[in-house]
């Protein structure tokens, strides 16, 4: 585990205390991560069919990124670094919270997995000269975010030429409020209170317009919704929360 700087704008320190609060209930599946456990299989599933689009991977390889280079952005605990690293890639882990890194150390090294966890910003990433990587996963992470501007221009730094960026983040809707600030947040308490700021939520039209200011272009966004019965779907119903990707176009 490597530490690197933490200071930069697009860093909201009260956010990285609340999350590095909850770092040893990263890997609990009831504990206050139960909802990215459960979405979890959706973003893999998600990766496999855009990698098929545009690298051309067959659907039933057992390590469709060997040889590439991927770094998840806002990692956590790890809950998609170990699953990127069990398909093959060569895995960079990133996190402002060090608590937060720690754990995910701690439990790639219990699974015997190599994933080179840094603790500290992404703009203090990118300047360290770390290279580029062929992908890059932001996952519920631009919300988060102090200065968005900041934040893209240094994914699409470190984004390689004919690499793909691979985000999600919630909708800035009615429904999402009412899902994940008053429902998630404070009626069924399945994540921290005051984890999210309905205001920093992003609608599709602003994301794409933000990322294609520092040359990347998204080529779609998907819905991700929840079905009493299924759980955790792909969709076209992107009011709440909407995954999608993009490339240095």
């Amino acid at each position: 585990m490597a530490a690197i700087e933490t200071t930069a704008p697009s860093i909201d320190q009260a956010n990285v205390d609340l999350f590095g609060a909850e770092a040893a209930a990263w890997w609990d599946p009831e504990g206050s991560s139960k909802l990215l456990h459960r979405v979890n299989p959706v973003r893999l599933a998600y990766l496999r069919e855009v990698g098929g689009q545009q690298w051309g991977w067959d659907a039933r390889a057992l390590k469709p990124l060997a040889g590439a280079r991927a770094l998840d952005v806002g990692c956590g605990g790890g809950l998609l670094c170990e699953p990127l690293a069990r398909l093959g890639g060569e895995v960079t882990g990133l996190d402002a919270s060090e608590q937060t890194i720690a754990a995910a150390a701690g439990h790639a090294a219990a699974q015997g997995l190599a994933i080179d966890y840094r603790a500290g910003s992404l703009e203090a990433l990118a300047a360290e000269g770390a290279g580029q990587f062929d992908l890059i996963t932001a996952m519920e992470v631009i919300e988060h975010v102090a200065d968005r501007t900041s934040f893209v221009r240094a994914l699409a730094s470190l984004l390689a030429p004919g690499g793909l960026l691979l985000f999600s983040t919630p909708n800035r809707t009615a429904a999402s409020w009412a899902a994940l600030i008053a429902g998630a947040e404070y009626v069924l308490r399945l994540i921290p209170r005051g984890a999210h700021s309905w205001r920093q939520f992003l609608r599709p039209d602003e994301l794409t317009a933000l990322l294609a200011d520092v040359g990347l272009t998204v080529r779609e966004t998907r819905g991700i919704s929840w079905r009493p019965a299924r759980g955790f779907v792909l969709s076209d119903d992107r009011s709440v929360n909407y995954i999608g990707w993009a490339f240095r176009g």
